[in-house]
Order: structure tokens, then C-alpha cells, then sequence
């Protein structure tokens, strides 16, 4: 199997790098494929359990891989636990922001290179989690700041994601890290939990594909069939696609055997998302 280690090899630069912010960390990496005309838009948002150490540089192997497969890719950092600002709220405050303005700044800077029409949110462990919510933000109540009156134009690929915070806080994931996020437990912040919890926010009527390996110990897989059963119970159109003796990073990871079924989902979804 391949571990965290493996992905720390250094990647190759990207094309250029996007603001959506003032701040240090309110950047999107763009890489771009080698075909030309328009291609759709991954943006990626890594994991890391939410906390400071980890940064958009751990996705870099990822990020080559999937323009090495035909798309553009803008890798997005934000403020995460442990820096200023980083936590409830301003990660996903974060969050909110870059996913209403990196496809458009892309397609700005590009606009002969990317079709945004075909955008897919891919974010791996915690950072699926935030794809999700971002993806469910037309779901939140109209005096929330994060509210959207319409979904975003995406669909979402989860990999090995965090998607219930409440069953990650009661498997203490992370060391807890769902409380730190949200500064306490789900008893504690019961209202906090509610607004940035995927699986409270059902249905979203965004597609999602959740994949996530049989031999993952840091996120186990029960966390993604739990949310794939309710999501589907609630009439979303969402699938879950197993990966036998695969541990966490090896969806991340493009020299895995996991790999091909990465692309394959991110083929699925990176088609035009219906109008709702």
C-alpha cells in the first residue's frame, strides 16, 4: 500500500496561481493539460484533517496526475486549524468563496483552455468534506452568510471523504479534529454542526460519487456508505464505488492501482451538470 510518505515527492510547478482573497492561503495552482481547446475544470481540495501542516503542496502529485489526464486543475488552499482566521468560521468562509469565484477566474485567464460548464469538486478525506459542503450550500438556512439561492454548477468526487463530521467526532478521526474545527463536540456545538455537516444538509440534488478503499484506517469506509445510503434514501443521485484493500492515500496517489477508478469517476462526473 501507499502511504503519506510516497506523496511528498515534489511535483512539477504549476502554470500560474489564482487569488480569490487577500489572504496568504486564498489561492488556486493552475496546472493545464497538453490538449488544447476547452477542457473541464477540476479544482481540488486536499485533505489533511483540516489542520495547518497541511497545505495545497500535498496534493501536488494528484494535481499533476489528473492534468496529465485532460483536465485543468486549480488546487485551492484555505485557512485551516491552527492559523489566524483558520477554523469556524473562516475556513469555511473560505470555502465559500473560492467556490463561487476560481471556475471564474479560470475561465477569465483562460478562456480558450477550460469549459467550466463541466466542473467537478474533488477533495480528498477532509477536504471532501469541504467539496460537500460547498456543493449543499443551497441547502443552508437564508440568514447563514454561506447561503447560496441556487447550487453550484459542479458535481463532486469524494475521495476517502470525511462526510459526517457527527460520526467522525464519535470515531475521534483525526485526533478529534472535527471538534477542533468546530471548536467542541457535537453537544456542545450542536448548531455548528448542523450548518457544516454534509450529511444534515440532504438532499442536495448535486451529483456525487463517493470513492473510498475496503483498507482505509484513517477514514474508514462505513463513513462513506453511510452517506452514500442516506443521500440515496433522500433522492439524491449519488454511487459509491469500493476499493478493495486499499488504504487513504492511494486514491491520491497516481501511480496506485487505485488510480484508473479515480479517473474513471472524475470521467462520470465532469459532464454538464442539469439545471435544477
Amino acid at each position: 500500500m501507499s502511504d503519506a510518505g510516497d506523496l511528498s515527492r515534489s511535483a512539477t510547478a504549476p502554470d500560474l496561481t489564482l487569488r480569490y482573497g487577500d489572504l496568504p492561503d486564498q489561492v488556486a495552482d493552475v496546472r493545464l493539460p497538453s490538449e488544447n481547446g476547452p477542457r473541464p475544470l477540476v479544482v481540488v481540495v486536499h485533505g489533511g484533517f483540516w489542520k495547518a501542516e497541511f497545505d495545497r503542496a500535498h496534493a501536488g502529485p494528484q494535481s499533476v496526475g489528473l492534468a496529465d489526464a485532460g483536465y485543468v486543475v486549480a488546487t485551492v488552499d484555505y485557512r485551516r486549524v491552527g492559523q489566524p482566521g483558520g477554523g469556524w468560521p473562516g475556513t469555511f468562509d473560505d470555502l465559500a468563496a473560492l467556490t463561487d469565484a476560481v471556475p471564474e477566474l479560470v475561465k477569465t485567464a483562460l478562456p480558450d483552455r477550460v469549459d467550466t460548464t463541466r466542473t467537478v469538486l474533488v477533495g480528498h478525506s477532509a477536504g471532501a468534506h469541504l467539496a460537500a459542503w460547498a456543493a449543499a450550500r443551497h441547502r443552508l438556512p437564508k440568514e447563514s452568510p454561506w447561503q447560496r439561492s441556487d447550487p453550484l454548477d459542479v458535481s463532486v468526487v469524494s475521495l476517502a471523504g470525511v462526510l459526517d463530521l457527527e460520526l467522525s467526532e464519535r470515531l475521534g478521526l483525526g485526533g478529534h479534529a472535527a471538534s477542533r474545527l468546530l471548536g467542541g463536540s457535537p453537544r456542545h456545538q450542536r448548531d455548528r454542526y448542523a450548518l457544516a455537516n454534509p450529511t444534515a444538509l440532504l438532499p442536495t440534488g448535486v451529483r456525487l460519487i463517493a470513492v473510498h478503499g475496503t483498507g482505509d484506517d484513517t477514514v474508514p469506509v462505513e463513513m462513506s456508505r453511510r452517506y452514500v445510503d442516506r443521500a440515496q434514501t433522500a433522492g439524491d443521485q449519488v454511487e459509491l464505488v469500493e476499493i478493495d484493500d486499499c488504504g487513504h492515500y492511494e486514491v491520491i496517489d497516481p501511480a496506485s492501482a487505485a488510480w484508473p477508478a479515480v479517473l474513471a469517476a472524475i470521467e462520470r462526473q465532469a459532464q454538464p451538470v442539469p439545471h435544477l
